[in-house]
């Protein structure tokens, strides 16, 4: 007892205080681990949760990317698709190639300028063809060139040409075989009109709107053939009917104007000067 008291005295620790004071150590020591725990799972929530942001951007950023290479994939793919042999610009009717036809493109344009009424472009063509311009420029001067000939290959120029102008490329005859064409074109049209069918051509011309028996009565014989002769020539026609014997009118045509170098029937030559006068009839009448 007696040493109790002394430890007391003295301040030194008894075995109960140094219990108490283990006690308290191992009470710090556990709050301090539950802290560190609490830290640490903190530590690796907030780890997985920045993981988790970044795979998201990664992801995000991968979806953006793949959204743009669609993107640029497509405009690559219109951009390459502008052009003469594009589908948008293709006409819908061209289901073909000129390459499928005997002969190419030289081929398949002398078929097109052989039935074309009139000139035609070079970008027309190209057009129809679903074609270059130029490409089809090109083969238009390689025909123009083999039509032409070619005396150092012993190749002589064809009787028609591809000529050039400013309305587009058409075929043509030569101006050199202008005498054989027109030969040709005039061929038993030429001969000239008897002295019957110009009487009657200019009654009708002077008399028009007439019939045929007016032109018979005038001329004092029957006139029915060289009317027929005139009307195949083309320098008359029928035109209406008269209101009491009903019979066919003859008028000129727009031809007889044309080789007689006039505008309109006004322009017709006066008939007095080649009339006889009226004296000179009456004393005929008389003898």
């Amino acid at each position: 007892m007696s040493e109790t008291n002394d430890m007391a005295e003295n301040g030194t620790k008894s075995m109960f205080d140094v219990y108490e004071e283990k006690s308290d150590i191992k009470g710090n020591l556990e709050d301090t681990d539950v802290r560190n725990d609490g830290d640490s799972a903190f530590d690796n929530a907030q780890s997985e949760t920045e993981e988790m942001t970044n795979e998201t951007d990664e992801t995000v950023d991968d979806s953006a990317e793949n959204v743009n290479g669609r993107h640029d994939n497509r405009g690559s793919e219109s951009s390459s698709s502008i052009g003469p042999d594009a589908d948008s610009t293709r006409p819908e009717y061209v289901d073909f190639s000129v390459d499928d036809f005997p002969g190419g493109l030289e081929s398949c344009l002398e078929a097109i300028l052989m039935v074309a009424d009139q000139p035609q472009q070079a970008g027309d063509l190209a057009r129809v063809l679903a074609l270059e311009e130029d490409q089809v420029t090109a083969a238009l001067q390689a025909i123009q060139r083999e039509y032409d000939g070619d005396e150092a290959c012993n190749l002589a120029p064809r009787g028609f040409e591809l000529r050039h102008t400013a309305r587009g490329w058409q075929f043509g005859n030569r101006a050199v075989f202008e005498p054989v064409v027109s030969a040709f074109v005039t061929d038993g049209q030429m001969a000239r009109l008897s002295q019957a069918a110009l009487e009657a051509l200019a009654i009708i011309a002077y008399k028009q709107p007439i019939t045929r028996a007016q032109i018979a009565a005038i001329r004092g014989v029957n006139s029915d053939g060289v009317v027929r002769a005139l009307s195949v020539r083309g320098l008359i026609r029928e035109e209406g009917t008269d209101e009491d014997s009903r019979a066919a009118l003859l008028v000129t045509t727009g031809l007889f104007l044309e080789k007689m170098g006039l505008e309109s029937l006004d322009q017709l030559p006066q008939l007095a000067p080649f009339m006889p006068a009226a004296s000179d009839v009456v004393n005929q009448a008389k003898d």
